[in-house]
């Protein structure tokens, strides 16, 4: 499991663009018969990816979280963005198909990853958090997310929100996902732009075409920075920073917070005109 640690306004504004994608960047979270995992020290977050082919995928522990197995002491989100797969938690066996999402509370012990088909693999993105207490383990299909449309054709930006974890979806400790898909001519997520000191959030990008990209911005207001992200590339955003990006093509993004509260709406807005 690599392991992240944190990084100040003041370091991340003297970084070239090697240092910002060794820092902020996460790729290669989609390896077939693999699971990957990166521990960020940003409100103590692994994030990560199963792709099950040949093989069903055990979530692993690491020595790193001493702790008898990986949700002892954890919560964890996980969304599908492949085909048809299912993921099994102490025996009982959630079908998720793309988009759909399940939640895992503390103390669940044994945790499995199955693709239906070896031809057309599941591909499982996760997002765990420290957790005090137990919520039950449940799944939320695609069409029970309750989706909101936002944005304006005349701004690019026409998306559709889906939220899963969060106050009034499944329940959880500070765990908040959801994910956002942009309609064909939209390319900018986000907008307005937003900070929100009392989270971090991480954006994990999907259904980008091979030959698009998206470039995350980051940083404080009047301090921006870019990243060039393409498929299944997340990018961890510090409390202090924005995070809002545009393509060259519409895409999709899973969104998941952790930190002081689950209030989805808690955010300080910066508007376009005052960015630097």
């Amino acid at each position: 499991m690599e392991i992240r640690f944190q990084n100040s306004p003041k370091e991340t504004m003297e970084m070239n663009t090697s240092q910002l994608r060794d820092t902020f960047l996460m790729q290669g979270l989609m390896l077939e018969d693999k699971v990957k995992l990166v521990y960020s020290h940003y409100d103590r977050v692994i994030v990560g990816g199963a792709v099950p082919v040949k093989r069903a995928l055990k979530l692993p522990n690491h020595d790193e979280l001493k702790a008898e197995y990986f949700l002892e002491r954890r919560e964890i989100g996980i969304i599908n963005v492949g085909a048809d797969g299912v993921v099994i938690a102490d025996g009982k066996e959630f079908a998720l198909s793309k988009l759909d999402c399940v939640y895992l509370g503390k103390g669940t012990k044994d945790v499995e990853f199955r693709s239906s088909s070896k031809k057309d693999p599941a591909m499982f993105y996760l997002m765990s958090a420290p957790a005090h207490q137990k919520y039950p383990n449940k799944l939320m299909k695609k069409d029970k997310a309750a989706p909101v449309n936002m944005g304006d054709p005349s701004t690019s930006n026409v998306r559709t929100i889906y939220k899963y974890i969060h106050l009034d979806g499944l329940k959880s400790c500070q765990l908040v996902m959801g994910l956002t898909v942009l309609s064909s001519g939209s390319v900018w997520n986000s907008v307005p732009p937003h900070t929100h000191t009392r989270r971090m959030e991480v954006y994990f990008y999907f259904d980008v075409p091979d030959q698009h990209r998206v470039f995350h911005f980051m940083g404080q207001p009047q301090e921006t920075r870019h990243i060039i992200v393409t498929n299944h590339d997340a990018v961890v955003s510090p409390p202090w920073s924005m995070h809002f990006g545009c393509g060259t093509s519409n895409y999709g993004f899973i969104w998941g917070m952790a930190g002081e509260n689950q209030v989805f709406t808690d955010m300080d807005p910066v508007p376009v005109a005052t960015i630097q």
